[in-house]
């Protein structure tokens, strides 16, 4: 397995994002493979490693539908509860 190309922080060049970028930009990945990283040096541990995508290859993010909202709203309502005396937390 070759290893991916690593750039500095804030050094990656044009037309590659992170997942977060791409979400901005109303992106996906869309399946496709990590093509490098950026690792941000920190004083007492290993660096932050965000990897990043081609953005001409990402697809634009699915919309959300009817159902989909539903079954978000209900996950976060569940959240909200208490799992032993049932009551909102």
């Amino acid at each position: 397995m070759a290893s991916l190309p690593v750039y500095s922080w804030r050094l990656a060049p044009d037309g590659l994002a992170t997942r977060r970028q791409l979400r901005a930009l109303g992106l996906r990945p869309g399946g496709q493979d990590v093509v490098a990283q950026v690792e941000r040096p920190r004083r007492r541990r290993g660096p932050l490693v965000a990897y990043l995508y081609r953005v001409d290859l990402a697809r634009p993010v699915r919309p959300m539908t009817a159902r989909r909202a539903a079954a978000l709203a209900k996950a976060n309502a569940a959240r909200r509860w208490c799992p032993t005396c049932r009551r909102p937390g």
